[in-house]
């Protein structure tokens, strides 16, 4: 059985999504060893999904310890997350890159739009100082496709990022500043800005090179810096081949073949309301040939509108966005 991969990013409607996932499912149960064993595991077969809300999620651990995988085809690439050292890092197989590249391309442009409006300015350094980043892959993509001549990486060179950045403003050219928290936190300290025209993007994560923040303090300091009202982030992890995003207030929004369910914390298995705080299942159709329905280590909820907040996690797992609160 194959399923078009074209279907995923063509997604109209609640009813399209919930057709596509359960027919995802039966896919991943027959051809996904890791996640077949889980479900039997469970006592869950075919017979008994017949909605959305009866997909069993797959633990996040799992990615640390097995090939997730639901086909035979050849590798494309591997993604790794970050760790300590000593500690199990995610993998995460992907046989289809091209799927990948879809997914970040038409969720930039259905948030943001046309990427080649945008100069990208990655701040980067703890994923760039080791190999098999996702993230890393899409910006490097998007540095690319930009087109523009100061698009690029900057690592260490905080004055020629200032005065770039500085140059964009004077133009008024439309800018993505994408990094990581701490490395935000070291440009925000040291030197001051009144950005009109550039969306400041923190990807999460002090990566132990600075204490942790709670999110309402990380923005705030981000945004005071700055001189912007509103701090964006983006939700992601080794594990997922797709992101959500956040304009302002770290409420994510998931593009059409993405959604969020809360579980609850005392009984996994049973899902929770709007509004209710519980550990947070992504179910993301991208990740077709490896795992589409995993349960992340992530608390937070969900909104009636789809979006959704993150309020902390189980652990210091490795995941990108709002994540800074630990609990």
């Amino acid at each position: 059985m194959k399923i078009d991969t074209t279907r995923i990013f063509n997604i109209k409607s609640d009813t399209d999504f919930e057709s596509l996932a359960l027919e995802i499912f039966k896919f991943q149960f027959k051809n996904n060893r890791i996640y077949n064993s889980f479900c039997n595991h469970l006592s869950i077969n075919e017979a008994k999904v017949n909605n959305v809300q009866d997909i069993p999620f797959l633990p996040i651990s799992f990615f640390k310890s097995k090939q997730v995988l639901a086909t035979t085809d050849k590798v494309d690439t591997v993604f790794t997350s970050s760790g300590t050292t000593g500690a199990l890092t995610s993998q995460h197989f992907v046989t289809d890159i091209s799927i990948y590249k879809k997914s970040y391309l038409k969720a930039f442009d259905l948030f943001y739009g046309n990427l080649e409006d945008y100069c990208i300015l990655a701040l980067l350094p703890s994923y760039l100082e080791r190999e098999g980043s996702s993230l890393i892959y899409m910006a490097q993509d998007f540095i690319k496709k930009s087109k523009h001549s100061k698009s690029g990486f900057y690592l260490n060179d905080t004055n020629k990022l200032i005065e770039t950045l500085t140059e964009l403003e004077r133009k008024q050219n439309k800018t993505l500043l994408i990094g990581v928290s701490f490395a935000l936190l070291d440009l925000a300290e040291s030197h001051s800005f009144n950005l009109k025209n550039t969306v400041v993007m923190e990807t999460g994560g002090m990566k132990g090179r600075r204490k942790e923040l709670i999110r309402s303090e990380l923005h705030e300091i981000l945004g005071s810096s700055f001189g912007i009202s509103k701090v964006h982030s983006e939700y992601g992890m080794t594990e997922l081949l797709s992101q959500a995003y956040s304009a302002g207030d770290c409420i994510f929004t998931c593009p059409p073949w993405m959604k969020i369910m809360i579980r609850d914390t005392e009984d996994p298995l049973s899902l929770q309301s709007h509004d209710k705080t519980g550990g947070v299942n992504v179910i993301d159709l991208a990740n077709i040939n490896s795992c589409s329905f995993i349960a992340t280590q992530d608390l937070g909820k969900t909104y009636e509108d789809g979006s959704f907040e993150i309020l902390g996690r189980f652990d210091n797992s490795d995941v990108r966005g709002c994540n800074l609160m630990v609990l």
